[in-house]
């Protein structure tokens, strides 16, 4: 094969290997989790980890779907909620402000970006605490409130925005629609975002993994079971699972439980995958 200068290209069998390890070293944890959740409770500590143990997959399903009066449907849908509601309102959020830094001139607008920039390198753990005395200050503690707003907060999609913008929607194109007697709100959801909405898309797809991932938040914010989302709640569960002989069938549910919560993270994926793959090369290159 040859490159674009005519020279062929050279092939690295270290790189190769190095690329395949990392392949495995993603993919294996994935392919446990799928073989593991075919197996009964004999069958998952008496059998080869990555080779089937006969086929109890429907079986396992009906049982999560069915324990504790249907509990994991709760909390499956409180994840879809604060996942979801966060992930729009965050990528709303990070386009509105990447398109105001790079679209305008005021001042401070540095330091204020600047400080953005510092704010990536705060871990959310960190946060979790004066989040919640906060939010017990404010009575929001147990409410869904308390999962979705810090969580509408994305520093890093808000940088990515401000490249992306820059790049993406055109000065002269603005300053046309300015001409024509646009206000800027309206120059903004006509013109801007219609650009934009690959990056918005790429925002949004981060935001929602990262708000479905989500344990110590919600860990320290909610009290209640039935408001739980499936990383705690799975979490309840493996540590029930732990707790005895006689609780080791909850395995079989934490595993399942586990395959079918990234179910809807991979759909999505495939969905906006074109957005998404299209959004990240443009807001690459600056």
């Amino acid at each position: 094969m040859t490159g674009r200068t005519g020279r062929p290209r050279r092939r690295s069998p270290l790189l190769t290997v190095v690329m395949l390890a990392v392949l495995c070293y993603f993919l294996l944890p994935l392919c446990w989790l799928a073989v593991a959740s075919t197996k009964d409770t004999s069958g998952l500590f008496s059998s080869f980890g990555l080779w089937f143990h006969g086929f109890h997959l429907f079986s396992n399903v009906h049982q999560v779907l069915g324990y504790d009066h249907g509990v994991y449907l709760h909390w499956l849908a409180n994840t879809v909620l604060y996942a979801g509601v966060s992930a729009v309102g965050a990528a709303l959020l990070a386009t509105l402000g990447g398109y105001g830094f790079a679209k305008f001139r005021f001042a401070g607008a540095e330091l204020m970006f600047r400080a953005v920039l510092g704010s990536v390198m705060v871990p959310a753990t960190a946060l979790a605490v004066p989040i919640y005395l906060l939010f017990s200050k404010a009575g929001l503690v147990d409410t869904p409130q308390a999962v979705i707003i810090p969580s509408l907060l994305n520093p890093l999609g808000l940088y990515l925005m401000r490249v992306y913008a820059a790049d993406a929607v055109d000065d002269k194109l603005l300053e046309a629609a300015r001409i024509d007697g646009a206000g800027e709100l309206r120059i903004f959801l006509r013109v801007a975002f219609r650009l934009l909405v690959p990056g918005f898309i790429t925002v949004l797809l981060l935001s929602l993994v990262s708000t479905w991932n989500n344990y110590f938040l919600p860990l320290i914010v909610l009290n209640t079971p039935s408001r739980f989302p499936l990383t705690v709640g799975l979490a309840r569960w493996n540590a029930a699972a732990n707790g005895g002989s006689g609780s080791q069938a909850l395995f079989n549910l934490v595993i399942t439980g586990s395959l079918l919560s990234i179910i809807p993270l991979i759909a999505v994926f495939l969905l906006l995958q074109r957005y998404w793959q299209s959004g990240i090369a443009t807001g690459s290159v600056r």
